[in-house]
């Protein structure tokens, strides 16, 4: 299906308010097996958010203003990074809408990032705990479920949303982090690269106040940050 008939079908209908174009469409990654993905913006409908049609070639879902409003529904959060506006019957009101989504406050990012970095320090903590007793193959699958956490912590601690990891090249290519972050965390270097990563993370956080966080941790993050060194 062509976006200009989806634009032609919207734009035909009163009760449409606004059209976003997500997906790799929207980034400029489309291949041959890439469907539209789009969502349609309506006044009101039984469910906030709703699949009208997901199909081979169109991903077409609805939702309502207040729906696309709300912020706290955060997995959803990462899709409108990039999004195009294609229609906005509510004079901009839409695309400031879809910014908002894409876009973390500053208080948003410091409560996420701490989230998140409590999270990620407890994954790595039960990693290398599982190591020092004789586990390998436990502390390996921690050291992989540790990966996302260390994702949610560095773009936290830089004021963003964590990209899907399907999108993670793109972010990185098209909205770099400072310094050395996009080799970092390269998706070919990240399964080997959590626990490896963590000085520099620790490093980050601190620069950034979160060094009461990290402290709670007491000669767990010394344990943390032995079992790190050992690996450069």
């Amino acid at each position: 299906m062509r976006i200009a008939t989806v634009v032609e079908r919207a734009t035909a209908d009163p009760a449409v308010l606004g059209l976003v174009l997500t997906g790799s469409h929207a980034r400029g990654l489309a291949g041959p097996h890439s469907d539209l993905d789009v969502t349609l913006v309506v006044d009101s409908q039984d469910q906030p958010w709703q699949h009208r049609v997901r199909s081979a070639d169109l991903d077409e879902t609805v939702c309502t203003v207040a729906a696309l409003t709300d912020t706290s529904v955060r997995w959803v959060r990462y899709g409108f990074r990039g999004a195009q506006v294609l229609l906005d019957r509510l004079d901009g009101h839409i695309a400031e809408l879809v910014r908002r989504q894409a876009t973390l406050t500053a208080s948003e990012a410091v409560s996420d990032a701490r989230e998140y970095l409590d999270a990620y320090v407890n994954q790595l903590y039960r990693a290398v705990k599982s190591r020092r007793d004789g586990f390998p193959d436990v502390a390996r699958l921690d050291l992989i479920e540790s990966v996302p956490w260390l994702l949610e912590t560095v773009f936290a601690l830089h004021g963003r949303l964590r990209p899907y990891n399907k999108y993670l090249p793109w972010e990185l290519s098209t909205h770099p982090l400072p310094g050395e972050w996009n080799t970092l965390l390269a998706p070919a270097a990240l399964p080997n690269a959590a626990l490896r990563l963590f000085p520099a993370v620790e490093d980050l956080a601190r620069s950034l106040g979160h060094g009461d966080l990290l402290d709670s941790w007491g000669d767990d993050i010394t344990l943390i940050r032995s079992s790190a060194m050992l690996l450069e």
